[in-house]
């Protein structure tokens, strides 16, 4: 080995050191505890099989993971990052190509202006490799493995919403279709008492306007029945669009459950740290190092690059000799580029890549702080709902109970139809008030699951 070339191999070995930033994970901006936080169990360590326990949901949640158009953008964004990836770091190796050529020249000879032809064979090798002294080809490097990683984590955060959306779907067709049925029993009470205030008017122990006002409730109850009907369709065609397919009818819940117990309860760990293990927050920290590398990249392109062209092979005036005779030839040429003047370049992309560390630092709290608020908003729900649902059922049945007794007093001709009719309507609303409860417990679920970065065993 010649004196120029070990020069240069120790001069390899002893650089590729990063000029970057020495990486700082920055402090969260939030409380250190979550607020109604306990124990030290996370979403995260809960599977979605086990969060979801209604098993055509589960059914269903199977058919979207393999069938779902916005997972496989996100498989192929990650088969992307990772060949931008390899890209990038295949550049800090050496290149070898092989070549081999003939080459025939006619030339002028003598004073006569007469000719003469050769030809001349070669076979041989071109490597080439930028010694990476500085380390911008490994700054480059890293940059393209923190997108990759964040990519990866983009395809986590996707997966866990998919769960997430798919679950609240199928919840609202459940929901709808529990508003469904209290339509029709409203429709069907409604037209017993205008039969009965037909009657009671055809005897002459009542008026015309009860029968009217009565005609109110079927008339309200009929409109929620065409309107909701409309509704579940479209309910069915967002969870299919987001399962990646049809949904049998099997698998589509009839009502909500009366027990709400198609999900577990989520464990809510005490300490906020465990918002830094969020998919969405882990990707933008990778964001965040990528940005960092890229100043190291940046800086490094202040200094010399320093490359190595080397080739070496046979060449011949004839081709049967090509390969006997003593006809092998190289070459080794190292250079050395140093900027001079380039307009204040450089150092712009440096400043560059300083604000660019900066905007994504900010974006790293900001994606800590929203997950802390979606979190803190999801357990002031769960503090109340408890207690919210308890009341609805209380007033449900004390709808009812007013409902029927009032009915019976207008049958007896103890009360006028007012109090009946006022009483119905009464018992519709807390009927939907209920519906609409049920559904936030069980969506208060759902969101904890997500914002807590769920589980994907």
């Amino acid at each position: 080995m010649t004196r120029a070339a070990l020069v240069l191999v120790l001069a390899a070995i002893g650089g590729c050191t990063s000029m970057a930033p020495a990486y700082q994970r920055p402090a969260a901006p939030v409380p250190a505890s979550l607020p109604g936080g306990n124990g030290t169990a996370t979403a995260a360590d809960l599977p979605w099989r086990q969060f979801v326990r209604e098993p055509r949901l589960q059914k269903v949640i199977e058919q979207a993971l393999a069938g779902s158009r916005n997972l496989r953008k996100a498989a192929l964004a990650i088969e992307s990052a990772r060949a931008q990836y390899r890209i990038q770091r295949a550049q800090q190796l050496p290149s070898l190509d092989a070549s081999a050529s003939v080459t025939t020249a006619r030339a002028l000879v003598g004073p006569g202006n007469d000719t003469a032809t050769s030809t001349l064979y070669s076979v041989g090798a071109l490597a080439s490799w930028e010694i990476d002294v500085f380390g911008r080809l490994k700054s480059l490097s890293d940059a393209k493995l923190a997108a990759y990683l964040s990519t990866l984590e983009a395809a986590r955060a996707t997966q866990i919403s998919l769960v997430a959306e798919i679950a609240s779907a199928y919840v609202t067709i459940a929901a709808d279709r529990s508003r469904l049925a209290i339509a029709r029993d409203t429709m069907a009470s409604s037209k017993q008492t205008m039969d009965l205030t037909e009657q009671l008017v055809t005897g002459g122990t009542s008026n015309r306007g009860d029968y009217w006002q009565a005609a109110t409730v079927y008339q309200q109850a009929r409109a929620d029945v065409a309107l909701l009907t409309a509704a579940i369709a479209q309910d069915r065609d967002a969870l299919e669009l987001l399962a990646g397919g049809p949904i049998g009818d099997a698998l589509l819940p009839e009502a909500l459950p009366e027990q709400l117990d198609w999900f577990a309860d989520v464990p809510v760990g005490l300490s906020s740290a465990v918002l830094l293990e969020r998919p969405d927050v882990r990707a933008a920290e990778h964001d965040l190092q990528a940005a960092n590398a890229n100043i190291g990249a940046a800086r490094a392109q202040l200094f010399p690059s320093l490359s190595l062209t080397a080739s070496g092979g046979l060449a011949s005036a004839a081709l049967a000799a090509l390969f006997t005779g003593p006809a092998a030839v190289f070459t080794l040429a190292p250079s050395l580029a140093m900027p001079l003047f380039h307009g204040g370049a450089e150092r712009a992309n440096v400043e560059f890549t300083e604000a660019q560390k900066r905007l994504f630092i900010a974006s790293y709290e900001l994606a800590i702080q929203s997950a802390f608020r979606e979190v803190a908003d999801a357990l002031a729900t769960r503090s109340t709902i408890v207690e919210q649902l308890a009341a609805q059922q209380a007033l449900s049945e004390a709808a009812t109970r007013s409902f029927d007794l009032a009915q019976a007093r207008y049958k007896a001709g103890v009360d006028t139809f007012l109090t009946t009719l006022v009483s119905q309507r009464a018992l519709y609303g807390a009927k939907n008030s209920l519906v609409a409860t049920q559904l936030s417990v069980l969506g208060n679920r759902v969101t904890l699951y997500r914002v807590l970065g769920g589980g994907l065993r």
